[in-house]
Protein backbone atom coordinates (compact mmCIF):
# COMPACT_ATOMS: atom_id res chain seq x y z
CA UNK A 1 0.00 0.00 0.00
CA UNK A 2 1.66 3.42 -1.29
CA UNK A 3 2.82 5.49 1.91
CA UNK A 4 0.51 9.61 1.43
CA UNK A 5 2.80 12.07 0.61
CA UNK A 6 3.82 14.77 2.71
CA UNK A 7 1.43 18.09 1.70
CA UNK A 8 3.76 21.17 2.11
CA UNK A 9 1.93 24.00 2.90
CA UNK A 10 3.66 27.70 2.12
CA UNK A 11 2.94 31.07 3.07
CA UNK A 12 -0.15 32.76 2.29
CA UNK A 13 0.57 36.15 1.79
CA UNK A 14 3.25 35.63 -0.47
CA UNK A 15 0.94 33.74 -2.54
CA UNK A 16 -1.51 36.44 -2.60
CA UNK A 17 1.04 38.85 -3.45
CA UNK A 18 1.95 37.66 -6.11
CA UNK A 19 -1.62 37.43 -7.42
CA UNK A 20 -2.07 40.42 -6.41
CA UNK A 21 0.42 42.29 -8.81
CA UNK A 22 -1.63 40.37 -12.05
CA UNK A 23 -4.44 42.36 -11.13
CA UNK A 24 -4.89 44.90 -14.22
CA UNK A 25 -1.83 43.80 -15.14
CA UNK A 26 -1.04 43.33 -19.43
CA UNK A 27 1.71 41.13 -18.25
CA UNK A 28 0.64 37.44 -20.12
CA UNK A 29 -2.96 39.03 -20.15
CA UNK A 30 -5.17 37.34 -22.98
CA UNK A 31 -8.71 39.21 -22.13
CA UNK A 32 -9.41 42.70 -21.56
CA UNK A 33 -12.52 44.79 -20.69
CA UNK A 34 -13.81 48.02 -20.99
CA UNK A 35 -15.74 49.26 -18.07
CA UNK A 36 -17.42 52.27 -16.89
CA UNK A 37 -18.30 55.12 -18.47
CA UNK A 38 -15.23 56.35 -18.80
CA UNK A 39 -14.42 53.07 -20.96
CA UNK A 40 -11.11 52.34 -18.31
CA UNK A 41 -9.48 49.46 -20.09
CA UNK A 42 -8.90 46.76 -17.74
CA UNK A 43 -6.48 43.59 -18.72
CA UNK A 44 -6.94 40.54 -16.73
CA UNK A 45 -6.39 36.58 -17.35
CA UNK A 46 -9.20 34.34 -18.71
CA UNK A 47 -8.02 30.65 -16.55
CA UNK A 48 -8.32 32.91 -13.63
CA UNK A 49 -11.20 34.54 -13.95
CA UNK A 50 -13.47 30.91 -15.16
CA UNK A 51 -12.33 29.41 -12.92
CA UNK A 52 -13.49 31.04 -9.70
CA UNK A 53 -16.34 32.59 -10.99
CA UNK A 54 -19.29 31.46 -13.21
CA UNK A 55 -20.21 34.42 -14.73
CA UNK A 56 -17.08 35.14 -16.04
CA UNK A 57 -17.03 31.15 -17.22
CA UNK A 58 -20.23 31.84 -18.85
CA UNK A 59 -19.08 34.87 -20.28
CA UNK A 60 -15.16 33.71 -21.34
CA UNK A 61 -16.46 30.71 -22.52
CA UNK A 62 -16.17 30.11 -26.29
CA UNK A 63 -12.10 30.06 -26.95
CA UNK A 64 -11.18 33.39 -28.67
CA UNK A 65 -10.08 33.50 -32.26
CA UNK A 66 -7.13 34.65 -34.30
CA UNK A 67 -5.24 37.93 -33.46
CA UNK A 68 -6.14 40.73 -30.98
CA UNK A 69 -9.04 39.50 -29.48
CA UNK A 70 -12.09 42.68 -29.11
CA UNK A 71 -12.24 43.77 -25.59
CA UNK A 72 -15.46 43.27 -23.57
CA UNK A 73 -17.38 46.03 -22.66
CA UNK A 74 -19.12 46.73 -19.62
CA UNK A 75 -20.06 50.06 -19.62
CA UNK A 76 -22.54 49.62 -16.98
CA UNK A 77 -20.24 48.68 -14.49
CA UNK A 78 -18.14 51.27 -12.55
CA UNK A 79 -15.10 50.70 -12.79
CA UNK A 80 -13.51 50.88 -9.18
CA UNK A 81 -15.73 48.40 -8.33
CA UNK A 82 -14.84 45.81 -11.11
CA UNK A 83 -11.59 46.14 -9.81
CA UNK A 84 -12.37 45.34 -6.54
CA UNK A 85 -14.49 42.28 -8.11
CA UNK A 86 -10.86 41.56 -9.80
CA UNK A 87 -9.13 41.56 -6.26
CA UNK A 88 -11.46 39.47 -4.77
CA UNK A 89 -11.11 36.59 -7.86
CA UNK A 90 -7.52 36.55 -7.54
CA UNK A 91 -6.62 37.05 -3.87
CA UNK A 92 -9.77 36.15 -2.05
CA UNK A 93 -9.74 39.44 -0.80
CA UNK A 94 -10.43 42.75 -1.59
CA UNK A 95 -10.66 46.11 0.00
CA UNK A 96 -14.15 48.04 -0.18
CA UNK A 97 -14.35 51.91 0.45
CA UNK A 98 -17.29 54.27 1.24
CA UNK A 99 -16.90 55.60 -2.21
CA UNK A 100 -17.43 52.66 -4.12
CA UNK A 101 -19.99 49.79 -4.14
CA UNK A 102 -18.70 46.52 -5.61
CA UNK A 103 -20.82 44.38 -7.68
CA UNK A 104 -21.02 40.53 -6.89
CA UNK A 105 -21.16 38.90 -10.28
CA UNK A 106 -22.72 35.79 -8.03
CA UNK A 107 -20.02 35.48 -5.89
CA UNK A 108 -22.22 34.98 -2.70
CA UNK A 109 -18.86 35.74 -0.25
CA UNK A 110 -18.23 38.87 -1.63
CA UNK A 111 -22.21 39.95 -2.12
CA UNK A 112 -22.40 39.40 1.33
CA UNK A 113 -19.70 41.44 2.74
CA UNK A 114 -20.62 44.11 0.43
CA UNK A 115 -24.10 44.21 1.75
CA UNK A 116 -22.71 44.37 5.47
CA UNK A 117 -20.22 47.18 4.50
CA UNK A 118 -23.33 49.15 2.75
CA UNK A 119 -25.32 48.63 5.86
CA UNK A 120 -22.68 50.18 7.99
CA UNK A 121 -21.90 53.03 6.18
CA UNK A 122 -25.26 53.59 4.29
CA UNK A 123 -25.77 57.71 4.62
CA UNK A 124 -22.19 58.05 2.56
CA UNK A 125 -22.99 55.25 0.46
CA UNK A 126 -26.30 56.56 -0.82
CA UNK A 127 -24.26 59.84 -1.71
CA UNK A 128 -21.38 58.42 -3.48
CA UNK A 129 -21.71 57.81 -7.66
CA UNK A 130 -21.45 53.85 -7.37
CA UNK A 131 -24.96 54.14 -5.74
CA UNK A 132 -26.58 55.96 -8.66
CA UNK A 133 -24.83 53.43 -10.73
CA UNK A 134 -25.94 50.35 -9.02
CA UNK A 135 -28.19 47.92 -10.92
CA UNK A 136 -31.68 46.93 -10.56
CA UNK A 137 -31.01 44.05 -8.86
CA UNK A 138 -28.40 45.23 -6.75
CA UNK A 139 -30.38 47.63 -5.33
CA UNK A 140 -33.21 45.72 -4.72
CA UNK A 141 -31.18 43.67 -2.25
CA UNK A 142 -30.20 46.31 -0.57
CA UNK A 143 -33.77 47.51 -0.07
CA UNK A 144 -34.76 44.03 1.39
CA UNK A 145 -32.23 44.54 4.27
CA UNK A 146 -33.81 45.59 8.16
CA UNK A 147 -29.97 46.94 9.37
CA UNK A 148 -29.57 49.87 6.58
CA UNK A 149 -28.33 52.65 9.03
CA UNK A 150 -30.65 55.33 7.26
CA UNK A 151 -34.25 56.75 7.44
CA UNK A 152 -36.59 55.63 5.10
CA UNK A 153 -37.09 59.72 3.88
CA UNK A 154 -33.61 59.26 3.10
CA UNK A 155 -33.76 56.19 1.21
CA UNK A 156 -37.23 57.64 -0.74
CA UNK A 157 -34.68 60.38 -1.64
CA UNK A 158 -31.94 58.56 -2.96
CA UNK A 159 -34.01 56.02 -4.71
CA UNK A 160 -35.67 58.81 -6.79
CA UNK A 161 -32.02 60.30 -7.73
CA UNK A 162 -31.01 56.48 -8.91
CA UNK A 163 -34.13 56.48 -10.79
CA UNK A 164 -33.85 59.14 -12.27
CA UNK A 165 -29.93 58.78 -13.44
CA UNK A 166 -30.72 55.32 -15.16
CA UNK A 167 -33.85 57.25 -16.71
CA UNK A 168 -31.18 59.68 -18.62
CA UNK A 169 -29.04 56.62 -19.05
CA UNK A 170 -31.68 54.36 -20.64
CA UNK A 171 -33.90 56.95 -21.99
CA UNK A 172 -36.79 55.36 -20.23
CA UNK A 173 -39.86 56.81 -18.08
CA UNK A 174 -38.17 57.00 -14.34
CA UNK A 175 -41.16 55.36 -12.80
CA UNK A 176 -40.36 52.12 -15.10
CA UNK A 177 -36.98 52.45 -14.19
CA UNK A 178 -37.56 52.26 -10.57
CA UNK A 179 -40.63 49.85 -11.12
CA UNK A 180 -38.72 46.79 -9.95
CA UNK A 181 -37.19 47.82 -6.49
CA UNK A 182 -39.98 50.93 -5.36
CA UNK A 183 -42.16 48.13 -3.50
CA UNK A 184 -39.25 47.85 -1.30
CA UNK A 185 -40.01 51.04 0.35
CA UNK A 186 -41.19 51.17 3.56
CA UNK A 187 -43.52 54.16 2.84
CA UNK A 188 -45.97 53.70 5.98
CA UNK A 189 -42.97 54.80 8.00
CA UNK A 190 -43.86 58.17 7.02
CA UNK A 191 -45.31 60.43 9.34
CA UNK A 192 -48.68 61.74 7.71
CA UNK A 193 -46.41 65.14 6.90
CA UNK A 194 -43.92 63.09 4.68
CA UNK A 195 -46.62 61.08 3.16
CA UNK A 196 -48.58 63.61 1.65
CA UNK A 197 -45.10 65.55 0.28
CA UNK A 198 -44.02 62.33 -1.31
CA UNK A 199 -47.77 62.07 -2.51
CA UNK A 200 -47.60 65.76 -3.85
CA UNK A 201 -44.22 65.30 -5.21
CA UNK A 202 -45.40 61.96 -6.75
CA UNK A 203 -48.05 63.73 -8.80
CA UNK A 204 -45.29 66.12 -10.37
CA UNK A 205 -42.96 63.35 -11.24
CA UNK A 206 -44.26 59.61 -11.00
CA UNK A 207 -42.20 57.41 -9.64
CA UNK A 208 -43.84 55.13 -7.01
CA UNK A 209 -47.10 53.47 -7.61
CA UNK A 210 -50.47 55.51 -6.56
CA UNK A 211 -51.81 52.33 -4.89
CA UNK A 212 -48.78 51.98 -2.77
CA UNK A 213 -48.80 55.11 -1.68
CA UNK A 214 -52.82 54.03 -0.61
CA UNK A 215 -51.66 51.02 1.36
CA UNK A 216 -49.43 53.19 3.67
CA UNK A 217 -52.17 55.74 4.61
CA UNK A 218 -54.35 52.40 5.02
CA UNK A 219 -52.04 51.64 7.75
CA UNK A 220 -52.09 55.21 9.34
CA UNK A 221 -55.66 55.35 9.10
CA UNK A 222 -55.97 52.11 10.47
CA UNK A 223 -53.43 52.55 13.14
CA UNK A 224 -52.06 49.04 12.49
CA UNK A 225 -48.97 47.68 10.79
CA UNK A 226 -50.50 44.32 9.36
CA UNK A 227 -53.66 45.43 7.47
CA UNK A 228 -51.87 45.68 3.93
CA UNK A 229 -49.70 43.26 1.86
CA UNK A 230 -48.38 45.98 0.13
CA UNK A 231 -46.99 48.45 3.01
CA UNK A 232 -44.08 47.03 4.65
CA UNK A 233 -42.94 48.85 8.05
CA UNK A 234 -40.72 46.81 9.46
CA UNK A 235 -38.34 49.27 10.90
CA UNK A 236 -34.97 49.38 9.72
CA UNK A 237 -31.71 49.81 11.91
CA UNK A 238 -31.32 53.40 10.95
CA UNK A 239 -34.95 54.39 11.36
CA UNK A 240 -35.71 57.73 12.96
CA UNK A 241 -38.81 57.16 15.44
CA UNK A 242 -42.22 58.25 14.93
CA UNK A 243 -45.46 59.07 16.82
CA UNK A 244 -47.53 56.63 15.06
CA UNK A 245 -44.50 53.85 15.16
CA UNK A 246 -46.05 52.64 18.56
CA UNK A 247 -49.26 51.96 16.25
CA UNK A 248 -47.08 49.50 14.07
CA UNK A 249 -46.00 47.03 16.60
CA UNK A 250 -43.12 45.55 14.36
CA UNK A 251 -39.92 46.62 15.91
CA UNK A 252 -36.87 46.00 14.17
CA UNK A 253 -35.88 42.73 14.22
Amino acid sequence: METPGLIVHGEAAPFSTALRSLVNNPLYSDVRFVVGQERQEVFAHRCLLACRCNFFQRLLGSEPGPGVPSPVVLSTVPAEAFLAVLEFLYTNSAKLHRHSIAVSFGLGPLQERCVAFIEAHSQETLRTRGFLELSAPALLLLLRSDKLCVDEAELVLAARSWARVGAAVLERPAAEVAAPVVRELRLALLAPAELSALEEQNRREPLIPVEQIVEAWKCHALRRGDVARGAPCRRRRGTLPREHHRFLDLPFK
